[in-house]
């Protein structure tokens, strides 16, 4: 029972690190284009990252079930996992400021230590094949979405009187960025429902897979928490350096982000937020001319997607083997 605690807490803090350095998905183009100030745009992506995570479980049955067989670990194989994230997370996003992806630092690092622990036989491969359609989902069909919908703006409202558009699209970019927020709780911050209602299990306080009533409110409230604290790094690093973008652009950004996430939460595919934002920003950029993205800080940000599932995984095998090998 005391691994089991140590586990679940270790889950929460990974929960923290996501609302955390995850805050700007939901944000960072609203307040890039100053739609919304930096403590209202926060308190926007608390509250509607909240409401997310309590709009279903999808997501959480696909990472606590779907993904490594339960039988095959146990319960220090978890802890070892989410350890590797909490490490990954606060080094990258907290330090660095680079908006990597929490989810995919976690498949990887729950993958990483129970291949470990049990071999290549312990991964389910229906699981990581929502895991590779998630990425596809958010990398490509992102971009392309958000790159129609700002043509379709620029062929429908190009002509039209300045002023009434852009205050049209600066108070669409509100909504927007609350739709983003949740989307956001829904996927992102179900994926620890999930993970603590697995640790349930293989610390035998669960006989099998369930969400306890408490589970949700709990991670709700701590990922609410992380985002409280910002991410004012990340904002800098998404928005600033990336490319001058409009209220129009940011709408777009994030309505096709949203969309390609709630699509992805429907049926249980656990995808990034931080892949779906960005690329939908580049594809709002992009709408602009291939000059308007900032495309070194783009790269250094693509790189730091590719390090997160090779370095998630490397050190979660790591150290599995290592406390194996002491034990």
């Amino acid at each position: 029972m005391e691994l089991l605690t140590v586990v679940i807490v270790l889950a929460l803090c990974a929960e923290l690190v996501n609302g955390w350095t995850d805050a700007p998905n939901a944000i960072a183009t609203s307040v890039s284009t100053r739609v919304i100030s930096l403590p209202m745009g926060i308190a926007m992506a608390v509250f509607f990252n909240i409401i997310g995570v309590l709009a279903g479980d999808k997501v959480s049955k696909t990472v606590g079930k779907e993904i490594v067989d339960p039988a095959l670990i146990d319960l220090t194989t978890l802890g070892v996992a989410i350890f590797s994230v909490v490490c990954w997370g606060v080094l990258a996003g907290a330090v660095k400021g680079f908006p990597i992806s929490k989810s995919h630092a976690l498949i990887a690092s729950v993958g990483g230590a129970a291949v470990a622990k049990a071999g290549m036989g312990v991964l389910i491969w229906t699981g990581w094949i929502k895991v590779l359609l998630g990425l596809f989902l958010c990398s490509i069909g992102g971009f392309f979405l958000s790159l129609l919908f700002c043509k379709t703006i620029i062929a429908t409202a190009g002509n039209r009187p300045v002023t009434p558009m852009r205050r049209f699209f600066d108070r669409a970019q509100v909504l927007s960025a609350g739709f983003m927020a949740f989307n956001h709780g829904m996927n992102d911050g179900q994926k620890f429902v999930g993970i603590i209602a697995l640790a349930m299990v293989l610390g035998h306080a669960s006989s099998e897979f369930h969400i306890e009533w408490w589970v949700p409110y709990v991670c709700a409230g701590i990922m609410g928490l992380g985002t409280a604290l910002g991410g004012r790094k990340i904002i800098h690093k998404t928005c600033s350096k990336m490319g001058r973008i409009e209220s129009w652009q940011g709408c777009a950004t994030e309505t096709s982000g949203s969309l390609v996430i709630l699509l992805a939460s429907s049926f249980g595919i656990p995808l990034s937020t931080t892949h779906s934002t960005l690329s939908s920003l580049m594809g709002a950029m992009y709408s602009r001319g291939i000059g308007r993205v900032h495309w070194g800080t783009a790269l250094h940000i693509i790189a730091a997607w590719i390090f997160t599932f090779i370095v998630c995984a490397l050190f979660a095998f790591m150290l599995m083997r290592a406390e194996m090998f002491l034990s």
